[in-house]
């Protein structure tokens, strides 16, 4: 029987919450959305709903959709797409203020499922969201310009 901690942490209802608010994201994104025109977004809703609280070890839950594989076979998904998808994943986690070990489970989780998903090897992506900015470089100082 797989640990409930996760699952407890963030709830049924919030975790729902944060899948509709994610789906509406994916759905409007400039870069990835056209992936989703045709699509019922309330059954994606649901799926993902019983996937993701599936994993966190939510007691009871059967995931009903087809194996992440077979599901997203009929589309041509690039890294690019994929890491698109994990952006938007991290900002709606942090508008939500997930907590911190069910965020990093669910990220964790998301980057493991890569190879079902995309065979474009070679196209992740660091995560910048924790690193320092970078000071500025001596081409980054304005221009003086005036007559000699």
């Amino acid at each position: 029987m797989k640990d409930s901690a996760l699952f407890d942490q963030i709830g049924g209802d919030a975790l729902r919450a944060v899948l509709v608010d994610f789906y509406d994201r994916l759905f409007r994104d400039v870069m990835i959305g056209f992936m989703f025109q045709g699509k019922d977004k309330q059954q994606l809703v649901q799926r993902e709903w019983e996937f993701t609280a599936g994993f966190l070890g939510a007691p009871g839950i059967t995931y009903s959709g087809r194996p992440m594989r077979t599901a997203h076979a009929q589309h041509r998904i690039f890294g690019g797409h994929f890491e698109r998808r994990l952006q938007v994943l991290r900002e709606t986690l942090a508008d939500h203020a997930v907590a911190a070990p069910v965020r990093d489970a669910w990220i964790e989780h998301t980057q493991a499922l890569r190879p079902q998903i995309t065979t474009d090897v070679g196209s992740e992506c660091k995560d910048t969201s924790t690193l320092e900015p970078a000071p500025p470089a001596a081409a980054d100082k304005p221009i003086k310009l005036g007559r000699r």
